[in-house]
């Protein structure tokens, strides 16, 4: 008599083989939504910075929308992720990477280019390294990322101090933990969505996560570049 419930060990190496390669492409997936975001504001940023456009947004109330529009997206998507079809999720994506290159072509025109670079690189590689770690250890890093989530209200709170106090050194203390903090939180992060992947769900779910996903990573990056670029960036 056969066992209807068994599974020859050819088969489970089988499966797990496919769900592997499917995280696999997942994951790359979210990589490549946040690298071609991560061009985008740069592409942006830096035509906005070298033309008329500068003085155009930045020299009137249009700054202000350029400032907050991207918190606007980041709200939006947090809160209508679960209503909106994954298409819309990426266009979504893709507009709030264009509106973020409007607010960073101030940095272009605060820093210089070698300053903005060198940050960028060193971001790069640091990002890198972490997402690995992320992605290949096997311990758990929920209360890592618990702790870190604090740090970040702590690093809010500090900020809005120092608006009012114009303190250096508090200044230096927050960039400081800003890099550091923001950087944990993408091996964090790394691990959280490879385990929140499902085949299971559909393409059409999975494919609203990796944009969610895209977006976290995205942030981590841009704040730890910002962070990173105050500490060591030489002003023009």
């Amino acid at each position: 008599m056969v066992d209807p419930f068994f599974r020859s060990p050819s088969v489970g190496a089988t499966q797990a083989a496919v769900i592997d390669e499917g995280l696999r492409a997942h994951m790359r997936r979210i990589f490549n939504y946040m690298g071609g975001g991560l061009a985008i504001t740069g592409f942006i940023a830096y035509l906005v910075a070298n033309t008329g456009l500068a003085e155009i947004i930045f020299g009137t109330p249009l700054k202000w929308v350029a400032m907050f529009a991207p918190f606007g997206f980041v709200l939006y998507m947090n809160f209508k992720m679960d209503k909106i079809s994954a298409s819309r999720a990426q266009t979504l994506f893709w507009l709030f990477c264009g509106a973020m290159g409007l607010s960073m072509a101030a940095i272009f025109m605060v820093f210089t280019g070698a300053s903005v670079a060198r940050a960028f690189f060193i971001t790069a590689a640091t990002f890198s390294t972490m997402s690995l770690w992320g992605y290949t250890t096997k311990k758990d890093l929920t209360n890592f990322g618990a702790f870190l989530m604090m740090g970040v209200f702590g690093l809010f709170i500090a900020m809005i101090v120092n608006l009012f106090m114009g303190s250096s050194m508090l200044q230096w203390i927050v960039s400081v933990a800003g890099v550091a903090i923001f950087t944990g939180l993408t091996a964090y992060d790394v691990q959280s969505l490879k385990q929140m992947y499902n085949d299971g769900c559909g393409s059409e779910a999975n494919n609203k996560v990796a944009v969610m996903g895209a977006l976290k990573l995205y942030l981590n990056f841009i704040n730890a570049f910002q962070f990173l670029l105050t500490l060591t960036g030489d002003r023009r």
